[in-house]
This record gives structure tokens, sequence and C-alpha cells, in this order.
């Protein structure tokens, strides 16, 4: 919230730290703000599983990281596990404040709460607007493969044991790494998926399956392209481009392309398609877009169709159509693509 422009839409800025919408929606709370109603409530009804922000557990670190009632949350999170209820961790690693020695406390909690089925960690993502991190473990490929090295054992025994993977890696930690991401076995079925776990894995096996049972949909899509002299470009962020370069790999003479917007409107090292904005996809596509399927990623709006600096997908679509553009919005998962495009050289 402390990263975000002065102006933003107030929805943007609420801290919505509330245990049923970790239930309902998958939002990741710190139970620190629970009362013993509340947690016998979580028991009795079997709310589960419940995401969790952990991030730390040594007292001192908790406390610089969530506040003075960072306790509460430990104490709770236990008295979940006590009473049986399945949680899925989070740990959002900062250089230099919960990783290396501390990271290695909060994983050595976890292994011996088995309840914790899942634990993410994820790396610190920062923007041109924060006044606390100016780093992370983007701008280090040395330090990302510590982390993937230090984790290593624990999922090999977590694997040995409970035949699960449990201690998971976010993407960027691979793609920071520069490191292949793992295959999709080692995702014990992408539980925590939408905080990115897995993503890229998921699509790279997408995409192997697309070419083997839609070789004539891809066929189609090419010949549709060259009958109306059209190409497409796939809108993304820069965490995505090369993954999606793969889906591209399809069609020859690269009739279909990504282009990959950087993030100037949050800087620092944002820089994945869901934070994309309209200032920035405005500013950086072609003003001649003549003969250009432009395919926006459906996960740059919420649900009421606007981008993170309000513009309206409506909006978006006239601003790119006013260039020549043709504009379709879609879900990004190979099929999804192949399905919009199907129709876009169709119609």
């Amino acid at each position: 919230m402390s990263m975000l422009p002065e102006d933003m839409r107030p929805s943007l800025t609420l801290r919505d730290d509330d245990y049923r919408l970790s239930f309902l929606q998958g939002n990741f709370v710190t139970l620190t703000n629970l009362t013993d109603d509340d947690v016998e409530r979580i028991i009795a009804c079997s709310l589960e599983p419940m995401n969790v922000s952990i991030h730390a557990i040594s007292p001192e670190v908790r406390r610089s990281l969530i506040g003075r009632n960072a306790q509460r949350g430990v104490d709770v999170l236990e008295r979940l596990c006590e009473a049986g209820i399945e949680i899925h961790g989070q740990v959002v690693l900062c250089p230099g404040i919960n990783d290396g020695e501390e990271l290695v406390r909060t994983l050595d909690w976890v292994e011996a709460h088995p309840q914790v089925t899942s634990l993410a960690i994820v790396p610190l993502g920062y923007t041109k607007h924060s006044r606390r991190f100016t780093r992370s473990f983007s701008d280090d490929v040395e330090a990302s493969r510590a982390v993937i090295e230090l984790i290593a054992p624990y999922q090999a025994r977590a694997r040995r044991r409970w035949g699960q993977t449990r201690f998971q890696l976010s993407d960027e930690f691979y793609v920071d790494a520069r490191a292949s991401v793992p295959p999709a076995e080692t995702y014990d079925g992408y539980p925590q998926f939408y905080d990115g776990i897995g993503m890229l894995r998921s699509f790279l096996d997408d995409v192997s399956r697309l070419r083997e049972r839609r070789p004539d949909d891809i066929a189609s899509v090419g010949r549709g392209l060259a009958v109306r002299g059209l190409r497409a470009v796939l809108v993304c962020g820069e965490a995505a481009r090369e993954t999606l370069d793969v889906l591209c790999g399809c069609w020859e003479d690269g009739v279909i392309s990504t282009h990959a917007i950087r993030n100037d409107f949050f800087g620092g090292d944002v820089n994945v398609t869901g934070l994309i904005v309209a200032e920035d996809l405005l500013a950086q596509l072609p003003e001649d877009l003549s003969d250009t399927i432009v395919v926006l990623p459906e996960t740059m709006f919420n649900f009421d169709h606007l981008t993170l600096d309000g513009v309206t997908e409506t909006d978006l679509a006239q601003g790119l159509g006013s260039r020549g553009a043709t504009v379709i919005v879609t879900q990004t998962s190979p099929d999804e693509l192949v399905d919009a495009l199907v129709d876009a050289v169709a119609g």
C-alpha cells in the first residue's frame, strides 16, 4: 500500500486483512487482528485452507515486517494448526531482513507443522514510490540462486516424507536466477497457482500439449493471418516475454510476436503482466498498428474492466483502434489465446 502513487483510486489502498477474504477469495492474511471468537469460528466451521502471510518466525523480525501485533499472528496460526486447519502459507522474502538464517528458522518452523501443506516463498517487489525498499532478488542473480539452493533440501525431505514438495518458490526466483523452472510434479497440483507458483511451468506444458492436440487450429490461425494480411501482437509484462515467446514459436516468420511492456508507471522491479497500465501500453506500442491484431491480457483489468491507472477496457481499445489495431482481450493460457486468435482471423 505504501508503494503506490498517491493519486490511485481508494479501493487500491484498502487494507483487507480479513480472514473471511482468505477463505472466500484466497487473500493472504496475517491473523494479527483475530479475536478468540474469530479463531473458534474458523475451527468450528472448518474454514480451510486459510491463506496466511507468515513472512518470518522470529519475534523481532516479525515485528519489523508486520507490526506490534505480530506475535498474535503466530499464536493464532499455531492454534489453527493444532485444530487441524489446513494452511497455505506465504513468505515475502526481503533481502537482508527475513532471508538467510532467518529464512532457515522460518522453514524449520513450517517443516515442524504439517498442517502448513504449502509454503510460497516469493521475492519482494518494490516500486519507484517505495520509501523502504530499493532492491530485491531481481537485481541479484547469485542471491536468487542461493535461495533456490537453500530451499532444495527442504523440498527433498518433504517429498520423501509426505509425497509433496510443500516448499514452493515463485516463478520470479527462477527467472531472476536464469534457471529452468521445475517439472509439473513438483508443484503438488498447483495449490498456490495465483500467487505466481508454477504459472510458467503450467504454460510451457500447455504449449506442448497444444502442439500435439491442435495442430489444425495452429495452422488455421497462420493461414488466416496470411490471407488477411495481418499480424498479431501478444501484450505481456517483461517477466513473461521469454515464456510467451515459446507459444509464438508455433508459427513461422514472426507472424505472431510478443510485445513486453516496461512498467514505467510503477517503476522499481515491477514487471508482471497483471500490473500493466494503460499509460505505459499506449506509450510503448507503435503509433501505426494497421493490419495488427493486438491481444491484451484479461488480467490487466479488474472486474469493472478498469486498468490500475483507471482507464476502461473500452477506452483503451478505442485508443488502439484509432491507430488501426484490431483489439481482442483474452485470458492468457495457450488454449484460450489460440481460441481468441481463431475467432479473430475468422471474423
